[in-house]
């Protein structure tokens, strides 16, 4: 059975979280109710996601914008008529040049199918997007979070969500990647909303320590992450 949060049934998530740990608990307290992230399940969002990895979410922003003005809306094809000139004028690296191209013709060759990953279990979304040229278990895990918005996914490769982690639990900073898994555990079914609590306790509690008048300047300020 494939399970999914909506703005109909993520707050009563995040209660369930609260009742079973303290510290996220603690974070609904403080800071309230993350937002609803979801992305549309699109090319588009794809190659979000591949620009979106390693480097500030500003930078990658930026980089899509470029080449949303160029097109109406970016699709395979659109973007495949750009040259590696084109490409790099939109901000996009020469690595996420090959990337991206692989990527579309992934989908024009039609070996994968966004739209059938609604009804796929997490496991094989997961394989085959893994297949892709540049997509790694991060990119995949992002995916299936934001776009197909399952419950009970944990991003270990997720640096914002890691170091909140650690943070909220006072861990060490050597703390595996193993080790975050096996703490997450009784978050399951609902890890995906685990996650997007902690990355509003990371952004929050940054925010929170900025000056009055510093915080419109930093509001946009880089989350780094890795792909």
């Amino acid at each position: 059975m494939l399970t999914q949060f909506s703005s109909k049934n993520f707050n009563q998530y995040c209660d369930r979280l609260a009742g079973v740990d303290p510290d996220l608990k603690k974070i609904l307290e403080e800071y309230g109710y993350p937002p609803l992230w979801t992305r549309s399940n699109s090319f588009e969002t794809l190659v979000h996601f591949i620009l979106e990895q390693q480097v500030s979410l500003a930078s990658a922003l930026a980089a899509l914008n470029k080449l949303k003005e160029r097109f109406v809306e970016i699709t395979p094809q659109n973007l495949l008529t750009l040259s590696d000139e084109e490409m790099k004028a939109c901000y996009v690296s020469r690595q996420k040049i090959v990337y991206t191209r692989a990527l579309a013709n992934a989908v024009l060759e039609k070996k994968i199918d966004l739209v059938s990953f609604e009804q796929l279990p997490d496991e094989h979304v997961k394989q085959e997007l893994v297949k892709l040229k540049g997509v790694g278990n991060w990119t995949a895990d992002v995916y299936l979070m934001f776009v197909l918005r399952r419950t009970d996914i944990f991003p270990v490769g997720d640096l914002a969500a890691v170091n909140a982690f650690k943070q909220i639990k006072r861990l060490p900073s050597d703390t595996t990647r193993n080790d975050l898994l096996n703490l997450a555990e009784p978050w399951k079914p609902y890890r995906t909303i685990a996650t997007m609590m902690l990355w509003h306790f990371y952004l929050s509690s940054r925010q929170k320590k900025i000056p009055e008048k510093e915080k419109l300047k930093k509001a946009t300020s880089p989350l780094y992450i890795t792909g």
